[in-house]
């Protein structure tokens, strides 16, 4: 059905979508720990503001759009819906798309000038991509189970 799609370069796709999101998801929080420090209104809060949706507009969003998509193709051209360490990808996968979710939530009360969290909240959710992204590399690369 789809012959002329070659297995390579939607996988180089997938790992560049992959790299991009990852990007946004660690840098997004960061700068919501310098958006913590700024006074409402001010010009600093303006321009971080400016920096985080353009972050998530542009790339994050974009990002993990295709990453499911070349994802969903790659699983179901390499037939690996059974294997067990694809479960567990899958699942930090859909944690990371939460968390992307969360982020574009704190970004909109940052926009709004709403923002309840403390810097020590955004430094502890700037973690949690990085230890899904290490989950999805063991299982990728190792393949455990």
């Amino acid at each position: 059905m789809f012959d002329w799609i070659d297995y390579n370069w939607v996988k180089a796709l997938h790992v560049i979508a992959v790299i991009s999101w990852m990007a946004g998801l660690l840098y997004l929080p960061r700068l919501f720990v310098y958006h913590v420090e700024a006074t409402p209104g001010s010009e600093h809060s303006e321009t971080l503001k400016i920096m985080e949706r353009r972050l998530m507009k542009a790339i994050m969003t974009p990002a993990m759009g295709v990453t499911w998509l070349a994802g969903l193709y790659l699983l179901w051209d390499g037939g690996w819906m059974s294997d067990g360490w694809m479960h567990a990808k899958l699942t930090c996968v859909v944690l990371m798309s939460i968390a992307h979710e969360m982020m574009k939530k704190w970004m909109k009360d940052f926009a709004n000038d709403k923002n309840t969290k403390s810097q020590k909240f955004f430094r502890i959710a700037n973690e949690v991509p990085t230890v899904l992204m290490i989950i999805v590399v063991i299982m990728v690369i190792v393949k455990p189970f």
